[in-house]
């Protein structure tokens, strides 16, 4: 019972914190290449998307934050023998994270709030673009230690624990470019299907003539150029990730597709209703799909579940190392549905938007802020088919999940699970509430020439 409501209470964190991580990566971007056009052109016009924006980007950095350090507690308090085992490992990159990424981030973005009438404007721009750096890079050191446990490379088990025996085999593991370039412009779609949206929406809203409409116009055209461009070399990025995934971890391709025996020139389920086990009521399947996607060949060879199975209990010993398969399956789908349909939306705004009939767009209105919702659940479905389809390893192959959690009475994570869910409920409401009154702000009025001292100090934002 004690590991069932570990794994729950750790899911729960993490999703909610992945809300955020993505959106906060994204917009810092976002923000940055409007303060670089402002600078660039003297255009106060970008100047004020960008502060924005700017507020909105605030925002989804604190709430991530705050989140975020709830994960590193979890480790040592519900998964201290995980913690114990892979520790050596998992220390040298999560250090790097906090000492060098985390410490650029959080420095630079406060010179950036305080200092945007204290520092000359091309320092003042630097900030944002160290800021997005720090967060870009709080995401490579992450996802290094997180590829180490789908792919572990560069270690030895010495006295039952894993030891670093090569630090750049870990910094090369292909598992983890593979991941971290497709978490980085999953983010840039992310962060651009909010702007999208709310851009849409402020469109609607403002007056047939005046700044407000083309400033939001051009945020618009931004974000849907971004959308569109991020998203459709995500879905490159993912296709090199099947390869590896059926190289690496083979019965969490097995699972993503249902498939239970071996085959050559093996089909991909684009949608069954029934059971998955091999008798459904109806199907959609394109021919030889599976392992193109797999081998990059048309009649190439995709393990399949059984053969798996009985494969892992020859090496480990007895037990299921079979994931949940309609978890696995459907998270694939939805995640693939999602990046799909974002696609369509951001091609269809800057068609519209060459066209001249956003003002007119009443549906493209609706589907924008629907919309925002459509990255988040491609980054929520990605991450429960990269570490539930990864089950029973904690470690693959190396430390199941059973071995990995703490020795917590059952009511104890109980109890803090509920109080998890409560606090993180609130701060879902909060968050929603102040990301909405940030979007109804009005644009900031952009002084005409900068004042070389501030007549009254204090805070743009």
């Amino acid at each position: 019972m004690a590991l069932t409501l570990a794994r729950w209470q750790f899911a729960i964190v993490t999703v909610f914190h992945f809300f955020f991580v993505p959106e906060t990566i994204g917009l810092g971007l976002l923000v940055a290449i409007m303060q670089t056009l402002a600078w660039r052109r003297g255009d106060p016009v970008w100047d004020r998307l960008s502060r924005f924006f700017g507020r909105i980007f605030l925002i989804s950095m604190a709430v991530g934050v705050v989140t975020g350090i709830v994960l590193e507690f979890e480790f040592g308090l519900n998964w201290s023998s995980y913690s114990v085992f892979v520790g050596n490992i998992f220390g040298a990159p999560l250090a790097i994270e906090g000492l060098l990424a985390f410490f650029l981030e959080s420095t630079f973005i406060g010179l950036w709030i305080f200092g945007r009438e204290r520092l000359r404007p091309g320092v003042h721009l630097a900030t944002i673009w160290a800021t997005s750096l720090g967060t870009i890079l709080s995401a490579f050191w992450i996802l290094a230690a997180n590829s180490w446990m789908q792919h572990p490379v560069g270690y030895t088990i010495h006295d039952g624990q894993a030891v670093l025996t090569d630090f750049w085999a870990v910094l090369a593991n292909s598992t983890l470019w593979a991941a971290f370039v497709h978490t980085v412009l999953a983010a840039f779609a992310t962060a651009g299907a909010l702007v999208l949206g709310i851009s849409v929406w402020r469109l609607h809203r403002a007056p047939d003539e005046g700044d407000e409409r083309d400033a939001f116009r051009r945020g618009l055209r931004l974000a849907a150029a971004l959308t569109l461009a991020a998203t459709v070399i995500t879905a490159v990025v993912g296709d090199l990730q099947a390869r590896l995934m059926d190289t690496q971890e083979p019965m969490k391709m097995a699972a993503a597709e249902a498939l239970y025996t071996t085959e050559k020139g093996a089909s991909f389920s684009l949608l069954t209703i029934g059971n998955l086990q091999g008798q459904p009521i109806f199907q959609i399947r394109i021919p030889h799909a599976l392992s193109l996607l797999a081998t990059l060949s048309w009649n190439g060879q995709v393990r399949g579940i059984n053969q798996l199975q009985a494969a892992a209990v020859a090496a480990h010993g007895p037990g299921s190392y079979t994931p949940l398969i309609w978890l696995s399956y459907w998270s694939f789908r939805a995640m693939i549905g999602a990046g799909v349909l974002l696609i369509l939306l951001a091609a269809w705004g800057l068609w519209l938007g060459r066209r001249g009939r956003l003002a007119r767009g009443r549906w493209f209105l609706r589907a924008a802020l629907a919309g925002i919702a459509l990255p988040l659940a491609a980054n929520t479905s990605g991450w429960l088919l990269t570490e539930t389809g990864r089950q029973p390893w904690i470690v693959y192959g190396l430390m199941t999940t059973a071995r990995g959690v703490s020795s917590v009475p059952a009511a104890d994570v109980a109890f803090t699970t509920a109080a998890f869910v409560a606090v993180y409920t609130a701060l879902a409401v909060i968050a929603v509430m102040l990301t909405v009154r940030a979007a109804r702000h009005p644009l900031d009025e952009v002084d005409a020439a900068r004042p070389t001292q501030p007549s009254v100090p204090g805070l743009v934002y």
